[in-house]
């Protein structure tokens, strides 16, 4: 959808890709590393590129939210990735019973612990910019502002 305007159905990352995305003005290029257990493995391989990351959750899939609190916790302590900007988006909100942004951001350790969506100096702090915005890809909603939040700590 983020790169074609168009829902296609894919098949779970097997292999690192990247690509280059416009979300309005703002052009990325992402890496679509995957997050199945094989796939974690390379996720290092990729720090030193790394300019912010982009941390999905299915926010319908809570079966699976301490699992993926524990990847996004590891990630989050990690020294290489220290003073990388995080956007963490909630997927699917379309769907009946999927999280909300306060479950959610309970559920993944978040609760007080992000930075805030305006436009927020952290220059003169050791705060990483870290934020959650909830959003449907397949309906196009939220993850625009959470992109161009991200956009402000990108150099």
């Amino acid at each position: 959808m983020l790169l074609l305007q168009r829902l296609v159905q894919h098949q779970p990352t097997q292999y690192p890709t990247s690509e280059e995305l416009s979300i309005g003005k703002i052009k990325f290029k992402a890496f679509d590393l995957g997050g199945h257990q094989i796939a974690r493995r390379v996720w290092r391989d990729y720090y030193a590129q790394v300019d912010a990351v982009v941390y999905l959750v299915d926010a319908y899939d809570k079966e699976r939210f301490a699992e993926s609190k524990k990847e996004l916790d590891a990630l989050l302590a990690d020294e290489s990735l220290a003073k990388v900007p995080f956007l963490i988006l909630g997927n699917k909100i379309d769907i009946p019973y999927a999280a909300s942004e306060e479950e959610l951001r309970y559920h993944m350790g978040l609760t007080n612990f992000t930075t805030g969506k305006g436009k927020v100096n952290l220059a003169d702090s050791n705060l990483r910019p870290l934020e959650v915005f909830m959003c449907s890809i397949v309906r196009k909603m939220g993850y625009g502002e959470g992109f161009k939040w991200l956009s402000q700590y990108i150099k």
